[in-house]
């Protein structure tokens, strides 16, 4: 299964950078626009709406990413002084809850999706854009990252009914201060080196 997890946040991290680059590219166009109507007063048109497209597919892939990473915030006042079980615990059931949430918005997110193809909806803009494809690219993005959260969860149950905590604090626990401190030292050391790796 960590064979599994691996390839899943390989094809995250390729997700997100997608996403990142859709943002960039994004912000070019709403630049050239803005510059078009104050030099030349003509607009690109459409470059807000594009915009809201690209936020909504490069987040959906990031969540993916985020939860494999263990980037997203959380509150641990109470968690870093309980015993490692009961953590482990709670990170398990954490990742119950985000799947209820991640699986109740893919689920309406379909619906979203379904509704577009089925009456060819359009945007209601001067471009007028298809919205079943910028929807469909939303979706698979929402769907893989309910994908990414069965998978760790069943590592996690596994890891935990067999007596692995750390496991558990690996792949779903909450990151700790000292990890991030390594982390870093660890990337300022393959810098140094000139062995950094790239995405």
């Amino acid at each position: 299964m960590d064979r599994i997890l691996d390839l899943a946040h390989r094809l995250a991290r390729f997700g997100a950078w997608s996403g990142g680059a859709l943002v960039v590219l994004a912000a070019v166009v709403i630049g050239v626009d803005i510059a078009l109507r104050k030099l030349f007063a003509l607009s690109i048109g459409g470059a807000s709406e594009l915009s809201g497209y690209v936020l909504a597919i490069g987040s959906s892939w990031a969540f993916a990413l985020a939860l494999l990473d263990r980037a997203h915030i959380r509150i641990d006042s109470l968690y870093v002084i309980l015993p490692t079980r009961v953590c482990a615990a709670l990170d398990i059931l954490g990742l119950v809850v985000m799947l209820a949430f991640a699986g109740l918005l893919t689920w309406q997110g379909w619906h979203v999706f379904y509704q577009s193809f089925q009456f060819g909806s359009r945007a209601l803009t001067p471009i007028a854009t298809p919205l079943l494809y910028p929807q469909f690219l939303w979706i698979v993005g929402l769907v893989y990252f309910v994908a990414v959260i069965v998978l760790l969860l069943a590592r996690a149950s596994h890891a935990f009914v067999t007596g692995d905590i750390a496991t558990v604090q690996r792949i779903a626990g909450s990151r700790t201060g000292k990890e991030d401190l390594e982390e870093e030292l660890e990337s300022l050391r393959r810098r140094a080196d000139g062995t950094e790796a790239h995405p």
